[in-house]
């Protein structure tokens, strides 16, 4: 029997955009991820200029490579791809984002917590495999790969049914501790969800009726271990999590064991 473990890493190093996924991650002191929505875009007024205000953020794609620091991005208008050092070019790579935006942008940067939807819980997103599949099914034509873009989580775990990790949350104000190899985290609550993951994550596209499919489905699947009372509505999926302590540097490796302590 397969135990639960960590199968995949998730970072998004600008807030909104592609996400990279890595075989291990340090967690900082603060419970965020290293490089996790580390940048946001911004507009003047110092508003997110993020995917539930601006749908064309869809059609921009990002690739990064972490050790080197640098983005590299295009969209369907775009003549070509063009590399960013996310520090040195920082002009540069605004300009390319107001130009694409058609209007003026900035990048802010947090390296202590990032730029979490949740502030109270910056820790990574937790879901399972098994979820991914099952929601995924609720949609014709959907792969498990587009709903994994669309949910846009940090941890994903293996080895365990599908909505294993409505066992992380307690009633509310209840912490449950898990372990994921050496590193404690507490699980807060299921996460709500917002207009993001009901459009296509290349274009942009929205689904009318995928909300009210997702809401009547997650209803209907909700798990016996599930606590009903943390869902004034069922459009929630995955787990908000902060660390539980927090002593030296410590991180995370793919395959490492998951243990609900």
């Amino acid at each position: 029997m397969v135990s639960p473990h960590l199968a995949k890493i998730f970072v998004y190093p600008i807030k909104s955009l592609d996400g990279v996924e890595l075989d291990r991650v340090t967690v900082l002191p603060s419970g965020a991820l290293a490089h996790d929505r580390e940048l946001a875009i911004a507009d003047k007024a110092g508003k997110f200029v993020n995917a539930k205000r601006y749908a064309k953020i869809h059609l921009l794609r990002s690739s990064f490579d972490l050790n080197s620091r640098t983005v590299t991005l295009s969209y369907p208008d775009s003549p070509s791809l063009q590399t960013f050092h996310l520090d040195r070019e920082r002009q540069s790579l605004e300009n390319y984002l107001s130009l694409f935006f058609g209007f003026s942008v900035e990048l802010q940067a947090n390296l202590i917590q990032g730029f979490p939807d949740d502030t109270k819980s910056p820790g990574p997103t937790i879901i399972s495999s098994a979820t991914l599949t099952e929601v995924a099914s609720w949609y014709p034509d959907m792969s498990v790969a587009e709903m994994r873009r669309r949910i846009r989580a940090n941890l994903e775990i293996d080895g365990v049914p599908a909505f294993w990790e409505d066992s992380l949350y307690g009633e509310e104000g209840s912490l449950i501790p898990f372990q994921v190899g050496n590193v404690k985290f507490l699980g807060i609550n299921p996460c709500q969800r917002c207009i993001v993951p009901t459009r296509d994550s290349f274009t942009g596209e929205a689904d009318s009726q995928f909300q009210k499919v997702f809401v009547s489905k997650r209803q209907q699947t909700l798990p016996p271990w599930a606590i009903n009372s943390r869902f004034n509505h069922y459009y929630r999926l995955s787990i908000n999590t902060r660390l539980a302590s927090y002593a030296t540097v410590i991180n995370v490796t793919k395959g490492e064991a998951i243990e609900i302590l």
